[in-house]
């Protein structure tokens, strides 16, 4: 049975991953060099979109798969092939003065990276096996967004949207780090990751949104809950966690967010709440083709028995066929979890932290476009500060490394995703 599933499944994301290379969605500007400007999510042309946008169904596709050689450093680490991946497409017509869109977001990442993810070492986070998941970053699921999202103008700046969704993201933290055109080259989930945005798969969520002018206010009710180990499937649950979110975006090149939400429940191992904080701001610039995106965040987990904080900085700087991109990151861990491998069994064990540093740099070169199809080849390196309570573990000084190929799927004339949000219409936010 699980089988027939992973191969149904593998079908239809190849099937519609290639199919829609050709789909594309009106809306062009032109840039003062006179070449054609694609709009990509973060940056679209309101006036011109809505102004020209017909009844019929426009569509946007982006998606990504690394292939990638990936070795962590010191006695955890360890040195393996893994092929991270998804894909993600959106529908969106006018309805009367009303504007719906549906998205659908997907990844094989059960299948090309496996039950137990990738090796990442001071990374934790959900379960295998039954136990906690340590050093690895977990797998995404097959099903990653399904979301229908009706925005109603209220005025020529202001509107009113609503969000179903049965597999989809909550207002709370910053972009997903998929999405973040900052994190575009890298194919590693931040070691921050449980303190920013691992909400971003939640299997039932209701969002409404209020936009007016550069702001937007937004508010979830959603299952809190982490996905199971069964990446197959959909793991429903209660509509029992909250969260709230501002978004201010002065101009086309910056964006700020302030959020808070109450989980319930969310590590299946571990039966506390989290009532967790984010901060973060972007700055991306264009020319063309080429960019540069850089996200700074800061967030903060209060359990029952901690609180822990998280920083990081990301850049991604693209020109011609070059990019290249780095991470810094400051945390504090669960220093007992790392150590033994089991959830803590008293308050004082579990309230334990140390503050773990991470800095990545690599670079990506572009090689090949064919039909479309965007590849080139990469590589990464990290290094770590690592605290005295752990070095008995992780050594006093692991590197860790990724060589990789980059594969993107074609788009349309509106560009990449980057910077997409659910609840964000597709085509703006002004009539």
């Amino acid at each position: 049975m699980v089988c027939g599933i992973r191969h149904l499944a593998g079908c239809v994301f190849a099937i519609v991953y290639l199919s829609l290379g050709s789909c594309t969605a009106i809306g062009q500007e032109i840039s003062s060099s006179g070449e054609p400007t694609p709009i990509t999510a973060q940056e679209p042309d309101h006036q011109h979109m809505n102004m020209t946008m017909p009844s019929a169904w426009q569509f946007m596709q982006d998606g990504v798969l690394f292939g990638m050689f990936n070795h962590q450093g010191g006695p955890r680490g360890d040195s393996e092939f893994k092929a991270p991946n998804w894909w993600m497409g959106m529908a969106t017509r006018k309805v009367g003065a009303t504007q719906l869109t549906l998205n659908g977001m997907f990844s094989l990442d059960p299948a090309t990276a496996g039950k137990e993810g990738y090796a990442e070492i001071f990374q934790v986070g959900e379960t295998l096996n039954g136990g906690p998941l340590i050093d690895r970053q977990h797998p995404h699921d097959f099903f990653m967004q399904l979301a229908a999202v009706w925005r109603m103008p209220l005025s020529n700046s202001t509107g009113l949207t609503f969000v179903g969704a049965p597999a989809g993201e909550p207002a709370l933290g910053p972009v997903a780090f998929m999405h973040r055109a900052s994190a575009a080259e890298y194919p590693f989930a931040p070691l921050s990751h449980h303190t920013f945005d691992s909400t971003h798969i939640a299997y039932g969520v209701i969002t409404a949104a209020m936009d007016h002018g550069p702001f937007v206010v937004e508010g979830s009710v959603f299952n809190g809950r982490e996905p199971d180990e069964n990446r197959w499937d959909f793991d429903f649950g209660r509509l029992d966690s909250v969260s709230g979110r501002l978004w201010y975006k002065p101009n086309d090149h910056w964006e700020f967010q302030v959020s808070t939400g109450h989980l319930t429940q969310p590590e299946a191992l571990d039966p506390g709440d989290i009532q967790r904080t984010t901060a973060s701001g972007s700055w991306m610039v264009r020319n063309g083709s080429d960019f540069t995106a850089v996200t700074v965040g800061y967030g903060v987990n209060v359990t029952n028995d901690a609180t822990r904080h998280a920083v990081f900085g990301e850049a991604t700087h693209h020109v011609g066929e070059n990019s290249i991109f780095g991470r810094i990151e400051v945390l504090q861990v669960e220093t007992n979890l790392l150590l033994n491998d089991t959830i803590p069994t008293t308050p004082e064990a579990a309230a334990r932290k140390d503050t773990v540093g991470a800095f990545t740099i690599g670079g990506v070169r572009d090689l090949v476009d064919w039909h479309g199809f965007e590849g080139g080849i990469g590589a990464a390196v990290s290094f770590y500060a690592v605290p005295d309570a752990l070095k008995v573990a992780y050594g006093d000084h692991p590197v860790s490394f990724q060589v990789f190929v980059r594969i993107r799927p074609p788009i349309g004339k509106m560009g990449r995703m980057w910077n997409m949000r659910m609840s964000q219409p597709m085509g703006g936010h002004r009539m």
